[in-house]
């Protein structure tokens, strides 16, 4: 009887929460309609509607290199908009607002799978907690019209697939994301490491097929190769002092959380506010290192948190789907953390390590405390961002969140893979 009550009340709270879910989807939905219905700001939707009417008109995607880029993204990525943006400007952001909605709930549904190993309902507070400490992420990817939500999904349907020892498919998944914004290309060196051969051979075949194949017959080889090339030299490659890519200035601003921005502007005296207007220049720097030694500083964080991935990895007859579900949230954390370019909507990727974590804290009693703690003091940082938005973004307070979880949850692994190696 107790136990037909329990699973009665769980049902309750589980309506309830869909409830919520979906007022809240409806209205993050139906605010970017209404903005272009009443004739206000679109945010980015403007972009990808003219980027897409662009290439429906054979124009020129991106401009030479004494102008900047309207479209930042890769080629495909435009390709993939003409289509839409033939629906006009209302039918462009209902159909990309659907695929956010999409993607927010298949991103769901992957990071509690991935997390759980099990397709039946999991614990209502892997649903709750990590959906909650994400939702002002989420709403800036509906809001602005970026992507963050649908690649986060295509990689997570990745992992699975690797799961399911389908590489084919996961090396496709993961090229896709990487066509329509470069990072997650990264996922190459874990497939890599992790001698996921197929996988990673088909990342590269499918990728050059969609940045130089697929292209020509919408583009003609002169427009596709100019494409190619001007996206290439002018984001793929283009990194000094002045910034990242097309982002010139704004790379080093208080928005960007990666560890080149951020390390860029405490360890450089450059300013952090670039206002459109006339403004005092501010700065957060400590120390006005050359632009070298800073780089020289980044790299080797990179090396340091690449070799500490390497080494709480389990052995391959080691590996299990708890110790895989630590591995690939690891991996989004580090994607996170080395992405040029990390605006707040990005870290709506935060969603599949936290429900990593929520796992973890229910599952294993013993990790508690300790991952428990950081990731009390990462979520706590990410809540300065509401007395201080500003401020504390100056200083890096989503990366600071970011590498908090990042140490929680490789001595997490580090735990389990010791734990394995203990007789009895």
């Amino acid at each position: 009887m107790s136990s037909l009550v329990d699973r009665v009340n769980r049902e309750t709270y589980f309506r309830i929460l869909a409830g919520l879910f979906a007022v809240v989807l409806f209205v993050f939905a139906l605010v970017p309609v209404l903005h272009c219905v009443r004739g206000q700001s679109i945010k980015d939707y403007i972009v990808w509607y003219e980027t897409g009417q662009r290439v429906l008109n054979r124009g020129e995607v991106y401009p030479d290199q004494w102008h900047k880029f309207p479209f930042m993204y890769p080629p495909p990525c435009a390709l993939f908009l003409a289509p839409v943006s033939a629906l006009g400007k209302t039918g462009l952001i209902v159909a990309l607002v659907l695929v956010n909605a999409a993607a927010w709930i298949g991103s769901i549904i992957f990071s509690v799978y991935l997390a759980t190993g099990e397709q039946r309902r999991a614990h209502i507070l892997l649903y709750l907690i990590p959906g909650f400490i994400v939702v002002a992420f989420v709403w800036g990817n509906f809001l602005l019209g970026q992507p963050s939500l649908l690649l986060l999904a295509l990689l997570l349907a990745a992992f699975i697939s690797l799961r399911g020892k389908r590489q084919v498919l996961a090396g496709v998944l993961i090229a896709l994301a990487a066509a329509i914004k470069a990072f997650p290309v990264l996922a190459i060196f874990y497939l890599v490491y992790r001698r996921y051969w197929t996988a990673a051979a088909t990342v590269v075949v499918a990728l050059a097929f969609l940045l130089i194949v697929a292209p020509i017959p919408f583009r003609g080889f002169t427009l596709a190769k100019q494409d190619l090339q001007r996206w290439s030299s002018g984001m793929l490659f283009k990194y000094d002092e002045t910034g990242v890519g097309q982002r010139v200035g704004r790379s080093s601003s208080w928005k960007n959380q990666s560890i080149w921005g951020v390390a860029n502007r405490l360890l450089r005296h450059v300013e952090y506010d670039h206002s459109y207007a006339p403004h005092t220049p501010v700065y957060v720097n400590f120390a006005d290192l050359q632009f070298k030694t800073v780089n020289a500083i980044i790299v080797g964080l990179g090396f340091l948190l690449g070799a500490a991935f390497i080494a709480v990895m389990p052995e391959t007859a080691a590996r299990t789907r708890a110790t895989d579900a630590i591995e690939f949230a690891l991996l989004v954390l580090l994607m996170l953390i080395f992405t040029p370019l990390s605006f707040g909507y990005l870290f709506a990727w935060l969603l599949y390590p936290l429900t990593v974590v929520v796992q973890r804290i229910l599952l294993a009693p013993e990790s508690r405390r300790l991952l428990l703690g950081l990731t009390i003091a990462a979520v706590a940082l990410l809540l300065l961002l509401i007395p201080f938005r500003v401020a504390a973004q100056a200083y890096g307070n989503t990366l600071g969140a970011t590498f908090l979880l990042f140490i929680g949850l490789a001595l997490e692994l580090w735990r389990i893979k010791r734990a394995q190696r203990s007789p009895g």
